[in-house]
């Protein structure tokens, strides 16, 4: 029984927490930041929009009635991907795994410590829809995960 439990802690990938982490702490850090130096204002830097909005429901305002369900649903998806994760193999897995927990976990945090429960949104490109760091890191490890998966490469181990 030890063998089997240490074995599978030998498989875990503890990068993706390192990754995950960086990411959070970023996504954190640029929502305090925004939500005090944007709450009277917003800025134009280069082709992006700075500007305060909350958002109580999902990714693009999806169940904005119902913001205490999506925090549920939203943590049940995090901790999901970090069980999932945390068998990533060394390479691109590790990286998307990363991005998708840490732009999870900043958005939960986000959403847990807001009342009412909301996430912190403040950049805009165009007439895209305004997101925050941890929407950006989530995005871009969908595209790595999907990246692996097209170059045939395996994305979690034992």
């Amino acid at each position: 029984m030890r063998d089997v439990s240490r074995q599978r802690l030998r498989n875990l990938n503890v990068r993706v927490l390192g990754v995950a982490l960086v990411v959070a702490l970023i996504d954190v850090s640029s929502k305090v930041w925004a939500r005090h130096a944007l709450i009277h204002a917003h800025h134009v830097v280069g082709p992006l929009w700075l500007r305060l909005q909350f958002n109580p429901g999902v990714s693009f305002s999806l169940n904005h009635g119902l913001p205490l369900v999506s925090a549920l649903v939203t943590m049940v998806v995090a901790i999901t991907v970090v069980v999932v994760g945390m068998r990533a193999r060394v390479g691109l897995a590790t990286w998307g795994f990363g991005l998708l927990i840490g732009g999870g976990v900043g958005n939960v945090v986000d959403r847990w410590s807001s009342s009412p429960p909301r996430v912190t949104d403040f950049i805009s490109i165009s007439s895209f829809p305004v997101f925050n760091a941890a929407d950006a890191a989530i995005s871009l490890g969908f595209v790595v995960l999907l990246t692996a998966i097209i170059r045939g490469q395996q994305l979690v181990g034992p």
